[in-house]
């Protein structure tokens, strides 16, 4: 019954109003009895989802505003003021469901998401013949079609064709990607034009696109500070309103001033205020590609004053190349190459990973190498076997810890390649060093920019730590003009310079990549994952993921933050402005119970139109603009 009232109050509600008209045209032709009668009843109807809500809120002994407004309008029916208990009832259910519709509107960008989500799937089987299946349906394993125009419905790899591929959807860019066989595509962005078949490695709930839409429904549920506290403040304000009205009821024994007084301080732009703000807000962020996980997040990032970089992959573009291979002992390259490529399989680190590619791209067979013993030392290298030969991989830390001596020409020549710009990864073969591998990568195209807006907006300290080489790590920190660079650094000594810093009293965001950064993105205030298209550790660990690698994305978010946090206060501001305006009205007698309900419902609308602004936050700052050419770091 309660179920079927409330999915007809849009109904109730235009009832009442044609109920109110009709009163006023039989007052208007001087039939007062059919007046009152049209009143009365347009009360009664438009009372009874208030008066439901009232008693379902007094079960869970909480005191709401639809408790304040049934106990006005009984006291406006008794006291026989039917114009203001219709009028009154009428404004409530007309501006609850004008709040229904703006907010709906705020939750758009989650809405649109939904909507973007594949339903069907073209399966190539084992027979050579296709079939369209529900996406749900689909598993891991299968060789999945997609046509021109077609939707992505899975995370996985291409293995047949290439395409240009719009990733609007998950990444927040306009500009359609180009994707060729091995690169990976993922559930809810479009086929622009080509064709593929893909193999399916993530379906169902497992798709970055689903979890993305799953984070941002938490978000928009998570509550800011600002609201917890309002939460707390109309438990204790809502009875005291209920108070005051009485006593204003024993100073003056006027019940319909009491009544009005009742009703005018509800508060309800107040409590809606906070949320609107907050549900905007996360809004435009996954629209831009951001994923903001939550109100209190929100609150936090806008106060953020320091920022913590890592370098590979965050400030650089973590698409490093193999520049130079230099080799001792006269040693031969290729070998070389083969041997610590086929060692550097068992890691993740950016630069093992660049080294692997690099002998792919020299067609090396890497699967008939034998490897046994492999171990990824974070922040170090690679220690492993071989062919039966020991490979040990990485900085000058690893040699000095597995006992092998650099010359003074090899120094010479790392030192030489480092100044350049490069990372110059040692190969030890046997206990002896064999060779030196040159890695450059880029500096990202928006980097720059990104950073000039963020100090704009308030940041005053800019910090770069990376594991790299000093030399590489100051040529990116002179380029960007970074306050600090601190190199040569483990996974544990960044969590520990984090810890410095926000004990010293800086408000610290991290960005990092989301794998060897991921302890000290959790132990900053604010952690941010430079997203990769949604890595689970990035997702998992990071507060704020960057969904397209873009540092601009970065910028967005943080300007957005203090926006969402600097709406949140405008909304409450106009909420006790209006309610204290209309109070001191109410009491001075020029404000009565229909026109203060009006102005009251007005304020709730106009808090909702001011946090929708939210929703076209920025646009201009983050639409695409000619950058200079990327800055690469010497080779």
């Amino acid at each position: 019954m309660i179920a079927h009232i409330n999915h007809h109050k849009n109904h109730i509600t235009a009832l009442a109003s044609i109920l109110i008209i009709s009163g006023f045209i039989f007052g208007f032709v001087g039939n007062g009895e059919l007046k009152d009668i049209a009143l009365i009843s347009a009360t009664i109807l438009a009372s009874i989802p208030i008066f439901i809500k009232a008693i379902q809120a007094l079960r869970m002994k909480a005191f709401s505003i639809d408790l304040l407004v049934s106990i006005a309008v009984l006291g406006a029916l008794y006291i026989g003021e039917y114009t203001e208990s219709s009028i009154v009832t009428f404004l409530f259910l007309f501006g609850d469901y004008l709040e229904m519709r703006t907010l709906e509107k705020t939750r758009s960008s989650l809405r649109e998401l939904v909507d973007m989500a594949p339903q069907e799937a073209t399966v190539l089987r084992a027979d050579g013949k296709t079939e369209i299946i529900p996406v749900e349906d689909v598993v891991e394993g299968d060789r999945v079609v997609i046509h021109p125009g077609g939707k992505i419905p899975v995370d996985g790899k291409i293995m047949t064709g290439k395409a240009s591929i719009n990733e609007a959807a998950i990444t927040g860019e306009s500009v359609p990607a180009s994707k060729a066989i091995n690169d990976k595509v993922f559930s809810g962005t479009i086929l622009d034009n080509g064709y593929i078949e893909m193999i399916a490695e993530r379906v169902g709930d497992d798709t970055t696109f689903a979890k993305i839409i799953e984070l941002v429904e938490e978000a928009q549920e998570s509550k800011s500070k600002a609201e917890k506290f309002l939460d707390k403040f109309a438990n204790i304000y809502t009875p005291a309103v209920v108070v005051l009205a009485i006593i204003v009821y024993l100073f003056t024994k006027d019940l319909h001033l009491a009544i009005t007084f009742l009703v005018i301080a509800c508060p309800g732009a107040l409590v809606i205020g906070a949320p609107v703000s907050n549900v905007a807000g996360i809004g435009n962020g996954a629209k831009n590609g951001v994923l903001i996980k939550g109100g209190e997040i929100m609150d936090k990032f806008s106060e953020v004053d320091t920022l913590v970089f890592d370098k590979t992959g965050t400030l650089t573009k973590g698409k490093p190349e193999v520049t130079d291979i230099h080799v001792f002992n006269k040693a031969d390259k290729d070998t070389l190459l083969g041997l610590v490529a086929k060692a550097e399989t068992i890691s993740e680190h950016h630069l093992g990973q660049t080294i692997v590619k690099a002998a792919q791209d020299r067609d090396m067979d890497l699967a008939s190498m034998e490897l046994s013993d492999g171990e990824a030392i974070k922040g170090n290298g690679i220690k492993a076997v071989v062919n039966n030969r020991k490979i040990v991989a990485g900085n000058r830390k690893l040699m000095k810890n597995e006992n092998i001596s650099l010359s003074s020409a090899t120094e010479h020549y790392a030192v030489n390649r480092e100044k350049a710009g490069n990372s110059a990864i040692f190969i030890a073969v046997d206990g002896k060093i064999d060779g030196i591998i040159s890695i450059a990568d880029q500096i990202r195209d928006d980097a720059k920019r990104a950073l000039t807006q963020m100090r704009e907006n308030g940041i005053k300290k800019i910090v770069m730590l990376t594991g790299d080489n000093k030399h590489t790590a100051e040529a990116v920190a002179t380029e960007l003009g970074l306050d600090e660079f601190h190199a040569e650094l483990l996974p544990e000594d960044k969590v520990e310079y984090v810890k410095k810093l926000k004990e010293s009293g800086h408000i610290v965001a991290m960005a990092g990549d989301g794998i060897n950064d991921a302890p000290a993105i959790a132990t900053a205030d604010i952690g941010l994952a430079m997203g990769e298209g949604g890595t689970d550790i990035s997702m998992e660990t990071a507060d704020v993921v960057l969904m397209a690698d873009k540092l601009m994305q970065f910028s967005h978010a943080y300007s957005l933050a203090k926006a969402t946090t600097k709406n949140m206060k405008q909304n409450i501001f106009i909420a006790v402005g209006v309610v204290a305006i209309l109070l001191t009205g109410v009491l001075m007698g020029s404000v009565h119970l229909a026109s203060g309900m009006f102005i009251h419902e007005a304020s709730v609308l106009i808090v909702i139109l001011n946090a929708m602004r939210l929703i076209r936050f920025n646009r201009k700052n983050m639409q695409p603009v000619k950058e200079p050419a990327a800055v690469p770091l010497k080779a």
